[in-house]
């Protein structure tokens, strides 16, 4: 049988709020809890993280300021450690789906870490969640500034790496697969041979632009619009506290972050996190597209293509025994999709959240692009660890098939003419004979000469007979 919570009565300047005894947050915090009840998503752990780091930096670089007081700030740099660390994380309870700049998130982080901070005195030193811990800052720079912190800590610890490790694994397979030749396939059609290894190179460079991509647009997230407070003049703020700061925001996390060259603009668009979210996109459509061959070059076993003998990690069915299904790529083909949707959401933000000196879309764009990168290098890591690593080429298959395609009669044409290779092509289809035995028996070459035309692994390469 549930039990009531039991409750105490915080004050904020609306009046009076019923908090949960327990609970660190306090009266504005509870109001976004009451007036949000929208759904189960919160902001990510390195979005709470960043929040926290963001409190500690300021606390003292206000005390250096004399803004706020030795003692106060050591105990707002020890909450808001706590934060950072994660050892407070159930009590930041605000919804998603809130106030456009984040200022309920801001408050859920002031109201936590003050009463935190307090209690760390044991009562003794009242600390407050505006005037001390939000000093020189407004939700309005403090949030998107955790975005990009959170984003490019995200992108460079976990994302590019990531990508590194598929890029690597493809290469090998690359590397590994460069004497196979395998018959090429256009518009889902038999085309000229390809060695697998050459397939695979593809894929690889692929993934490798996906990183110079990321490490392209990452300028535009080092950018942070700390100091602009409400509409990024900077009023309520010293003049060297967004420098000082950021500072201490780039020796704690060994990134590159700098003051927005223009606080309107970091305030009032979210343009680096439209952009960013777009390299995300691209980057899951070539994830789909590595994923989406790798399955269908490895369908059958028996009746589809079956070039490729993927890793077998689970029994694909309940009712059909011995079915193996490529389940590792289906999952990113699932985290692919739901990256270009989280890229929609954030187009969305950017462009409808944009409105005269703030962007009000804040928390859901943050919410998905964190998702997307976080999703994207999970989801690699997996499909490099579980899938490419173990892949296992089917040679005699391969072979089969290269020798089948009727497109190698392109070789011939150049001697022979189109037309005429056209024709073996036909016939060779028509009577379902390889086209190298039609081309003997029409006698167009001398067989030494055909049989050196006909090299498949020599049509791999650039260059005429």
């Amino acid at each position: 049988m549930a039990t009531k919570q039991e409750m105490r009565t915080e004050k904020d300047s609306m009046g009076e709020m019923q908090v949960p005894v327990g609970a660190y947050y306090a009266a504005q915090t509870q109001r976004a809890v009451e007036n949000f009840p929208i759904s189960a998503l919160r902001f990510p752990r390195s979005m709470i993280a960043a929040l926290g780091l963001i409190k500690g930096c300021a606390a003292k670089v206000n005390a250096g300021l004399g803004l706020v007081d030795g003692e106060r700030a050591d105990l707002i740099q020890k909450a808001a450690a706590e934060v950072e660390s994660g050892a407070l994380d159930a009590h930041f309870v605000v919804d998603i789906f809130q106030t456009g700049s984040g200022t309920s998130s801001n408050m859920n982080a002031n109201e936590v870490i003050a009463n935190r901070a307090k209690e760390l005195s044991s009562g003794n030193v009242a600390v407050h969640p505006n005037d001390h811990v939000n000093n020189s800052q407004s939700s309005n720079d403090v949030i998107p500034t955790a975005i990009h912190i959170a984003l490019a800590k995200e992108l460079t610890a976990d994302l590019i790496p990531a990508l590194g490790m598929l890029e690597k694994a493809l290469a090998q397979k690359a590397e590994e697969f460069s004497d196979i030749v395998k018959t090429g396939r256009t518009h889902l059609q038999d085309a000229t041979p390809i060695t697998l290894g050459q397939e695979f190179s593809g894929y690889a460079r692929q993934v490798q632009l996906g990183i110079e991509r990321v490490k392209r647009s990452l300028p535009s997230i080092y950018e942070l619009p700390l100091g602009g407070t409400a509409v990024g003049t900077g009023l309520n703020t010293h003049p060297d506290f967004a420098r000082k700061v950021i500072a201490e925001l780039s020796e704690r996390t060994g990134l590159p972050f700098a003051e927005a060259a223009n606080h309107f603009e970091a305030q009032a668009a979210k343009d680096g996190l439209v952009e960013m979210s777009g390299q995300l996109k691209t980057i899951a459509c070539s994830l789909a597209k590595i994923a989406n061959d790798i399955r269908w070059l490895g369908s059958g076993p028996r009746c589809g293509i079956g070039e490729l003998q993927l890793p077998e990690v689970q029994p694909g069915s309940s009712i059909m025994p011995g079915k193996v299904n490529p389940v590792i790529a289906e999952s990113l083909l699932m985290v692919c999709a739901q990256v270009v949707g989280n890229d929609a959401a954030v187009n969305m933000g950017g462009y409808l959240g944009s409105t005269f000196e703030l962007n009000v879309a804040m928390p859901v764009m943050a919410y998905n692009i964190l998702q997307a990168s976080e999703l994207l290098a999970a989801g690699a890591r997996n499909f490099a660890a579980k899938c490419v690593s173990g892949i296992e080429p089917n040679r005699e298959r391969l072979a089969e098939l290269a020798e089948a395609s009727i497109a190698n009669c392109t070789a011939l044409a150049p001697i022979i003419g189109y037309d005429k290779a056209a024709q073996l092509a036909k016939t060779a289809f028509k009577t379902g004979k390889p086209l190298r035995q039609v081309a003997i028996e029409e006698q167009v070459l001398p067989e030494d000469e055909l049989a050196k035309v006909l090299d498949l692994l020599r049509m791999t390469k650039p260059g005429l007979v």
